[in-house]
């Protein structure tokens, strides 16, 4: 099975990027089921129930979200309704929606798991600990995680964590693809950070000059999202019946 994971999608620069290549590379890499980072689809951060629908519509199989889950009004409904799209495991206890899903297809249970972390993030519950307490109670064929974190070494620990336990790792948030696909030891496939899914002349997805000019006045300015040229980021994990992952390659289309 080839499994297709999307870096954040930024905007409806990334939005459109997803759309005209989507059905393109689910044939050029043979792709039974896609994961999306959806957090940043929205102009102004967060997603909508309406661009939520457009992505699981045309090519995703399932959302998977971030530090910016509930920026948008409409996400507490789309969280509560639609068991495709997964919010970070480890808000707190009680908070709507679910921190994993598990979603059939081509007659294997494929579980997404969604994780927040904690270094340079809003504070939240631990993320390993979370990720444990849905691995006692999960049954499925493959596992991948969506770790949505800021630095690298909390990414790389959390692959090491989880090495032989789950199929695959992908760490997201920091819109910059790393050079780090590969499998581990015990059979996990890994990287670092998918990228980024959006304008390419900007910093992150954001304007340019907005940021240059933050720092160097180091006054605050609202971000703005960039438009123009775009690129599309991901990782395809081909997984062998044992449920381990035999091969990663990073992929980037602009």
């Amino acid at each position: 099975m080839n499994v297709l994971a999307i870096g954040d999608i930024v905007g409806d620069v990334g939005c459109e990027m997803f759309l005209e290549h989507i059905d393109g590379i689910k044939k050029q890499y043979e792709i039974d089921f896609c994961i999306v980072n959806g957090e940043n689809a929205c102009s102004n951060n967060g997603i909508t129930r309406k661009k939520a629908e457009l992505l699981l519509e045309n090519g995703a199989d399932v959302l998977t979200l971030g530090n910016h889950t509930f920026r948008q009004k409409d996400a507490v409904g789309l969280l509560a309704g639609n068991k495709r799209v997964v919010r970070p495991v480890n808000f707190p206890e009680g908070t709507v929606g679910n921190g994993y899903t598990v979603v059939e297809k081509n007659g294997k249970k494929i579980a997404v798991i969604n994780a927040l972390g904690r270094i340079y993030m809003d504070y939240m519950d631990c993320p390993f600990r979370g990720i444990d307490r849905v691995l006692e109670k999960l049954h499925a064929d493959y596992i991948f995680v969506d770790f949505h974190a800021e630095a690298t070494s909390e990414k790389i620990s959390m692959g090491w964590y989880l090495d032989g336990r789950v199929t695959g790792v992908f760490g997201t948030h920091t819109h910059v693809q790393t050079a780090d696909a590969w499998v581990l030891p015990k059979g996990t496939g890994y990287i670092t950070d998918l990228g980024m899914t959006g304008p390419i002349y900007s910093c992150l997805g954001v304007k340019r000059e907005i940021t240059l000019e933050r720092f160097i006045s180091c006054i605050p300015r609202r971000f703005e999202f960039a438009d123009g040229k775009a690129q599309l980021n991901g990782a395809v994990f081909t997984v062998g019946e044992s449920g381990k992952t035999e091969k990663v390659e990073a992929i980037c289309v602009k």
